[in-house]
């Protein structure tokens, strides 16, 4: 039989099975795993339950991975949920690919402004509403879906899948680097791709295929003036106030075009090639439906070619908050002891994160040096993700290309995200193999929002292409 001849065979059982995949995803949504919420750790449990026993149904063998426990800010000590190892297939002859995803879901409650019931998948106008049904219950139970699809058709599978599902993603996906690290040599070796579907088209209508993510950088600035908070009326105008020099800090750090203002942090971003601006050039991109999805008037930069390289290639800065203010109700006429500033650099090639926090401890200083200021302040780098990047033209991708066209009649575009998924680049490192992004969730989809859904279509395509995808991949 011939490849064309088979996917309209298996594009027909999925569109026929449409109900109970649908079923299927409402089944896990109704587990409210929030990997966030100490007391709903059970849930995140019996999602790994649930999650373990359909692989098994499909033949695929399971081990569970302990990965420690998680200590909470008041000591507090919790089990960390096992991350489900898979194994589908064992054949020599065959390419090997690794898929990751998670099955804990962001915090959510109808009092944050939810039209439906978060935990209740609510199919709308041809979209599911719910918490995780498009991050990222979907995507990893349409890649099980296809395995599925494909022995209900007696068809052999055309590659090795290796699963890596965790359950502590959105809570920044504690043990699993260590764990992964701990199985290069072992369950990791010997494959020959990964693929990731955690991240969405650029727009509504288009599918692409991501290739790179920005890093970061997250500073805390920790500014202390006295032993005691104080009366504004007793004190104000007399002492050096933390919240004074925060501010001042916190202002001297990025402009009005978005800029970032500390000396050299420029410095080694990788140039604009040519070849890669062709790349911007050819994607579809609606600076309108950006803008309105941002909720604002007007963007900093105005043509998309400029848009998109400041969203993904080039670094930002981004002021989050100041802990220690008061920010309550009303009036009060306290001048704050103690203030810790909060915000992040997003990170491209070839930045270094050491190099980048040199650079902020030395701008602070010199800052601080100016005010002739007694206070006490230092900068602490919180947390800090380097940037990935991979070869859009790589056989995989190639593989994933030829898939999109099959599916949707159309080339993906290739695209980078601008936010930052760690793992990705730890997959990268430990198995020195291609790493793939590829999405099949809509831009609009509302990942860590209120109403987060799932279109039908973008269910019941994203299976498609992963079941063109084996194929293709399977050729490379």
């Amino acid at each position: 039989m011939s490849s064309e001849d088979f996917n309209k065979r298996l594009f027909k059982y999925l569109d026929d099975h449409q109900k109970d995949y649908i079923q299927r995803l409402s089944d896990a949504v109704a587990i409210p795993s929030v990997s966030a919420w100490p007391d709903h750790r059970p849930e995140v449990f019996r999602m790994v339950q649930w999650t373990k026993s359909f692989m098994e149904s499909l033949g695929i063998a399971v081990e569970l991975a302990d990965v420690g426990e998680q200590k909470l800010a008041d000591g507090t000590k919790l089990k960390l949920p096992d991350v489900i190892l898979g194994t589908y297939g064992n054949d020599k002859l065959k390419k090997t690919v690794v898929i990751y995803g998670h099955l804990d879901v962001q915090p959510a409650q109808v009092s944050d402004g939810w039209d439906t019931e978060p935990f209740v998948l609510t199919e709308k106008n041809g979209k599911l509403y719910g918490r995780g049904s498009t991050d990222d219950k979907g995507p990893v139970i349409s890649w099980l879906n296809v395995i599925e699809a494909y022995q209900k058709l007696n068809e052999p599978f055309p590659v090795n899948v290796k699963f890596v599902l965790e359950s502590m993603e959105e809570y920044g996906s504690e043990g699993l680097e260590d764990l992964l690290k701990s199985l290069k040599n072992t369950f990791l070796s010997g494959v020959d791709y990964v693929v990731i579907s955690d991240s969405y088209w650029l727009g509504k209508e288009k599918p692409c295929l991501q290739y790179g993510l920005r890093g970061i950088c997250y500073f805390f600035i920790d500014v202390e003036s006295s032993t005691k908070d104080l009366h504004s009326g007793c004190f104000g105008g007399t002492i050096h106030e933390a919240m004074t020099d925060l501010i001042a800090v916190m202002s001297t750090l990025v402009d009005d075009q978005g800029r970032i203002l500390i000396d050299g942090i420029y410095d080694e971003v990788a140039q604009l090639l040519p070849e890669e601006a062709e790349i911007y050039k050819r994607i579809t991109f609606d600076v309108k439906a950006y803008s309105a999805e941002a909720g604002v008037d007007k963007t900093i930069q105005q043509d998309k070619e400029q848009i998109l390289m400041h969203r993904w290639r080039y670094p930002s800065l981004t002021l989050h908050g100041i802990q220690g203010a008061f920010d309550g109700v009303g009036c009060k006429t306290v001048i704050p002891r103690h203030v810790i500033g909060k915000f992040s650099i997003r990170i491209v090639p070839n930045m270094k994160i050491a190099t980048i926090e040199k650079l902020v401890e030395k701008h602070v200083k010199n800052v601080m040096e100016k005010r002739n200021s007694p206070n006490k302040v230092s900068v602490k780098l919180e947390h800090g993700g380097d940037y990935w990047l991979a070869d859009p033209n790589h056989p995989q991708y190639v593989a994933a290309r030829r898939a999109t066209v099959v599916v949707h009649g159309i080339e993906p575009d290739l695209t980078r995200e601008g936010g930052s998924i760690p793992i990705t680049l730890t997959f990268q490192e430990q198995t020195g193999k291609n790493v793939l992004l590829l999405p099949i969730g809509a831009s609009d989809d509302g990942a860590h929002s209120q109403n987060e859904k799932f279109d039908v279509s973008n269910y019941m395509n994203g299976m498609k292409v992963m079941g063109v995808y084996f194929q293709e991949v399977a050729r490379v």
